[in-house]
């Protein structure tokens, strides 16, 4: 049996994919979780073979539990579901660790099928984002996407300084750095672009 963690915070979505999963005779739904802190918790105390997680959630994102699983050494695999159909996204899920990146919209068959083949081993990703990924590099570093985040957000520089305990200045230049690399006139228009290109 493939034991399975869930995570994602919209509950008719977490509910669909439990009971889709739960026809499976080799995959074992173990637990399931509404947000990234909970799901973190399930993921220590249940130690599943793969989790399947949504981006965006309360808490922890996706990629930031992929990253926490890389981090800690654990054996369980990292499954991306999600609606963000850009190859930015994906390349962060890939850096961060996870072996699968499926869309919200693709035949409900392909999870279980892309459970069974990470679960071997293998990856499972979307092979049209999987070609547009290797396209076009994301040009910021953590730091400048943390920064760019919190602005697009509605923080001031000294918001955002008090928040990473940086200094305002220190902000203002990962700001500046920001929409110099992505060729924008100021923070909103690079928070828009970053957003779009799947970078934030």
């Amino acid at each position: 049996m493939i034991g399975v963690v869930l995570a994602e915070d919209q509950a008719m979505v977490l509910g669909a994919l439990s009971a889709l999963l739960k026809l499976e005779s080799d995959i074992d739904v173990l637990g399931t979780a509404a947000d990234g802190e909970s799901a973190w918790r399930e993921l220590q105390r249940l130690q599943p073979d793969v989790l399947v997680t949504d981006i965006e959630m309360p808490g922890l994102t996706g990629l930031e539990l992929a990253q926490r699983v890389q981090r800690h050494g654990m054996a369980t695999k990292v499954i991306i579901v999600t609606t963000f159909a850009r190859a930015g996204f994906l390349r962060r899920a890939l850096d961060a660790g996870a072996c699968g990146y499926l869309l919200k919209d693709a035949p409900a068959e392909q999870l279980a099928e892309a459970i069974r083949q990470v679960h071997r081993g293998g990856r499972a990703i979307d092979p049209q984002l999987a070609l547009d990924a290797w396209g076009e590099a994301d040009p910021l570093n953590d730091r400048e996407r943390q920064v760019l985040r919190l602005a697009g957000e509605g923080l001031t520089a000294g918001e955002i300084a008090a928040q990473l305990h940086l200094s305002q200045g220190t902000v203002r230049n990962y700001l500046s750095e920001s929409i110099g690399k992505l060729g924008v006139g100021n923070r909103i228009e690079a928070y828009r672009l970053a957003r779009q290109k799947g970078w934030l």
